[in-house]
């Protein structure tokens, strides 16, 4: 089986078995998506980082202990706990949490360090804030949607059940946040490309 055949529920195992590597796959695939969603919330990049590591000392030490139970999608678990943190930091006047890590179970055995550049990165965080600009743009219905289903991982039915709303009208605004995204972006390409 290949490595980017295996599911993320297929890499969990691996990890409680004992495999860092599994952990490292797990993390490289979702990265982007939980770093991007925090990011989006705090809107500041050492903040960002900060809970972007302290999510997966959590996920790390939650895997470890045995307490995990695998109840639906492991990106929604991860998007959850970075949520939370989130809203810890926030009511906390952003202190934040503090998460104890031991020799064993500290984020930093399991993480690769192979960095990105720091012109990927400028590159990356340009794209982000550029794309979370024209997301705030749009109206506050279809931002809603767009964040749930994009940086949350949520269903169209967890949406329309959480947003009060029937699915076709969940989809119906996710349809026309893409439609006027689309829009926004062909009149800002120049801005975007620069």
């Amino acid at each position: 089986m290949h490595t980017t055949e295996r599911s993320d529920e297929h890499l969990v195992k691996e990890f409680i078995d004992g495999s860092q590597n599994a952990f490292n796959l797990l993390m490289n695939r979702h990265r982007e998506k939980v770093y991007s969603y925090i990011f989006y919330l705090v809107k500041d990049a050492d903040s960002a980082q900060d809970v972007f590591q302290d999510t997966f000392f959590k996920v790390i030490n939650t895997l470890k202990s045995g307490s995990y139970k695998e109840e639906g999608k492991f990106i929604q678990w991860v998007m959850r706990i970075a949520h939370n943190l989130v809203i810890d930091l926030f009511r906390k006047g952003k202190k934040f949490p503090t998460i104890e890590s031991n020799d064993e179970n500290d984020v930093f055995n399991f993480l690769d360090f192979s960095e990105p550049s720091v012109e990927d990165l400028m590159i990356s965080d340009q794209i982000s804030y550029n794309v979370r600009r024209l997301v705030d743009q749009l109206p506050p219905e279809q931002k809603e949607v767009l964040i749930m289903r994009h940086y949350m991982d949520m269903s169209f039915k967890d949406i329309a059940d959480r947003t009060d709303v029937s699915i076709n009208t969940a989809l119906g605004r996710m349809r026309y946040a893409i439609i006027n995204l689309r829009k926004m972006i062909k009149g800002k390409e120049s801005v975007l490309m620069r």
